[in-house]
């Protein structure tokens, strides 16, 4: 495949168009056209639909444009590293992480990294669900437990538990009373809970008063008394030291696990190991106690 033709048709893929694109580079409109029709014959494959007034990739064209997009990008990031004599971190960097995460840490981490590495130009969305990172080309996710994929390779970033608490003006009631309880989401029907504890194992049996969107807001609810809740460690383990809450025992139940995870089908660039790196700064021993350092 000629490389020269593919970065042309990223060109004007990019672009949206032959004449936007030319004006873009400073290239003639002819040769772009040229050039995407000779990579058009050399794969048998349509790559454009053809307007009068419009151009739009084909499905294989965007197939073709999101798979090789950030290889060239790549590529390119990687001559101006060793044009300038060093491998510097530069150019856009995007992560998705998850929310309880991102509301407590990122906004800091993000803000020191970027003084740090001022070429960067970092993008953080903040989002729960399984992101399909090379659709939606993102550099690197945080996840919270991933399910095992072939396609992306990755490191633990730091290690989490959940904890049963409440506020000390809420008696824990004797056994087989129900306890009422803040939970997350509507999908959240578990009836019992397993409790761990210095005493033995127990089961609280629960009576959902509340159910809210957001592990600060469950937190938030259980500071005012309203009921226990399971909560991380790290998001409550301020207010257990201050006694704002109580402590009732861990949960019975998988750690928590946060990874960061990257697709191992491609070179790592330097912004993205510069930020792996920051982060084994920031978390070098991945406890609860570091990530509870980030939370006023």
């Amino acid at each position: 495949m000629d490389l020269l033709a593919l970065a042309d048709f990223n060109l004007v893929a990019r672009h949206g168009g032959f004449g936007r694109a030319a004006r873009a580079a400073g290239r003639p409109k002819a040769t772009l056209s040229r050039r995407v029709s000779e990579l058009e014959s050399s794969l048998d494959l349509r790559l454009f639909e053809r307007g009068t007034r419009t151009l739009k990739l084909t499905q294989e064209g965007r197939a073709l444009f999101e798979r090789t997009g950030a290889l060239l990008a790549e590529l390119d990031e990687t001559a101006a590293a060793i044009a300038s004599g060093g491998d510097k971190p530069r150019g856009r960097l995007r992560v998705s992480a998850p929310l309880l995460f991102s509301q407590t840490a990122m906004g800091k981490l993000a803000a020191a990294f970027a003084l740090r590495y001022p070429e960067v130009r970092l993008e953080v969305t903040t989002e729960d669900r399984a992101v399909d990172m090379i659709e939606e080309g993102y550099d690197l996710v945080i996840r919270v437990n991933p399910d095992p994929d072939e396609t992306l390779v990755g490191r633990i970033l730091m290690r989490d538990r959940l904890v049963v608490v409440a506020s000390p003006d809420l008696s824990r009631p004797a056994r087989d009373l129900a306890v009422p309880t803040v939970v997350r989401g509507v999908s959240d029907l578990t009836s019992v809970w397993d409790v761990k504890s210095s005493s033995g194992n127990s089961r609280i049996t629960t009576d959902p008063v509340l159910r809210l969107s957001s592990i600060v807001m469950v937190r938030d609810a259980v500071r005012a008394g309203v009921g226990a809740a399971r909560l991380p460690v790290s998001l409550v383990s301020h207010d257990l030291a201050a006694g704002k809450l109580v402590h009732w025992g861990d949960v019975d139940g998988p750690e928590i696990v946060l990874w960061t995870l990257y697709p191992s089908r491609r070179l790592l660039s330097a912004r993205v190991s510069a930020f792996l790196d920051f982060l084994k700064e920031a978390f070098p021993s991945g406890t609860p106690e570091e990530l509870a350092a980030f939370i006023d």
